[in-house]
């Protein structure tokens, strides 16, 4: 049966130091709920203080509605994965994932069916006599997630279990996680700093920034809604441009923008915005498409500075006729040159609007 965690009010303090500020949060049973956001934003902190391996000093943490903040570690019913394999060098494969269950006192005919249990889910079944030395980066990876599921427990937890790999077997085991996931149906909670990890793999995606969460939501609703500018800035790949601009009027139902001398009309009003007020105006590269030359919206004809051909994907480095950096992602393959001038059109619809604070608008 899935588990659910409940954050009350919880606050983080290394004496007169606050890290973690009054979080609430809500993780449903069964949820794969991904921790996100930048180096120092507290994120393997808190997941620390939800596996007892850090004390709270404020606020509730609970479990299937039980108060937590006073129970041990080993009592909490979670098991965790952390960014070293930490696997014992002098043991085989089915050595490490026996050896907690062992060492708890489990007896042999309970030990041996779990670890080939686990040997299965992650496919690692040949490698059970191996030593760590004989094994590539994401085998010992999966042998360290293999020791937590034969634990068989309520939570998952995961302290950015990729990072010490390649690209390639990033995306490899990316998949296998979101697979053990389906398979299992536990709880989990994945710290990572990568957004594309959290794109792609979470049900519910935490932005935690100086201690704070910014935003919860599904991955779409962060990528279509941000709740602000930091969110905005931080998920999606590449990043989203952000483009000085005036707001010109508003009138019933629309904001017309000035960005250079260029003019873009929003279908929408800018809520607590007012016409002279300095914006900053969000697009998002792949929401840029390549005008016909009568048909410059928002941005009329832009510089190229630089073209990455990615092969799936053209990259275009641009500047704006004012000077202000651009990214544009296109489709395929296209052939544009360095230094050439090209009309650009964006769907207003496409368009976020943030005041100099980093609020919508």
């Amino acid at each position: 049966m899935s588990t659910s965690i409940t954050l009350e009010k919880v606050h983080k303090r290394y004496g007169a130091v606050e890290v973690i500020h009054g979080i609430d949060l809500e993780i449903d049973p069964g949820e794969f709920t991904v921790f996100v956001g930048p180096s120092g934003c507290g994120k393997s902190t808190l997941l620390r203080m939800i596996a007892g391996l850090e004390p709270i000093t404020g606020g509730n943490l609970k479990i299937d509605g039980e108060v937590m903040n006073e129970v041990a570690a080993a009592k909490r019913g979670i098991a965790m994965v952390f960014q070293s394999y930490a696997l014992y060098p002098h043991m085989n494969v089915y050595q490490n994932l026996a050896f907690g269950l062992e060492t708890a006192g489990m007896k042999k005919s309970e030990v041996e069916p779990r670890v080939q249990r686990a040997a299965e889910i992650l496919q690692i079944e040949p490698l059970l006599k191996r030593k760590p030395k004989q094994l590539s980066g994401g085998q010992r990876q999966r042998v360290a997630i293999g020791r937590a599921i034969v634990r068989e427990p309520r939570i998952f937890l995961f302290d950015e279990p990729l990072s010490n790999l390649d690209a390639e077997l990033r995306v490899q085991m990316r998949v296998e996680i979101a697979k053990l996931h389906r398979d299992l149906g536990n709880t989990m909670i994945y710290v990572t700093h990568d957004q594309v990890e959290a794109m792609t793999m979470a049900d519910k995606i935490v932005v935690l920034r100086l201690g704070h969460i910014e935003q919860v939501g599904s991955p779409l609703d962060l990528y279509n809604h941000p709740a602000n500018k930091f969110v905005a800035g931080f998920i999606g790949s590449p990043k989203m441009n952000f483009l000085n601009a005036r707001i010109d009027a508003i009138a019933e139902g629309t904001t017309t923008l000035k960005i250079g001398n260029q003019t873009l009309t929003l279908n929408r009003a800018a809520k607590g915005a007012s016409a002279g007020q300095e914006i900053e105006l969000g697009v998002r590269p792949e929401h840029i498409t390549i005008a016909p030359a009568d048909n410059r919206i928002a941005f009329g004809d832009v510089t190229i500075d630089l073209v990455e051909n990615l092969g799936g994907q053209t990259m275009l480095y641009a500047s704006t006729a004012d000077g202000q950096g651009l990214t544009v992602a296109l489709e395929g393959q296209r052939s544009v040159a360095d230094k050439s001038t090209i009309a650009i059109h964006v769907d207003p619809a496409l368009c976020h609007l943030f005041d100099k604070d980093g609020n919508v608008l």
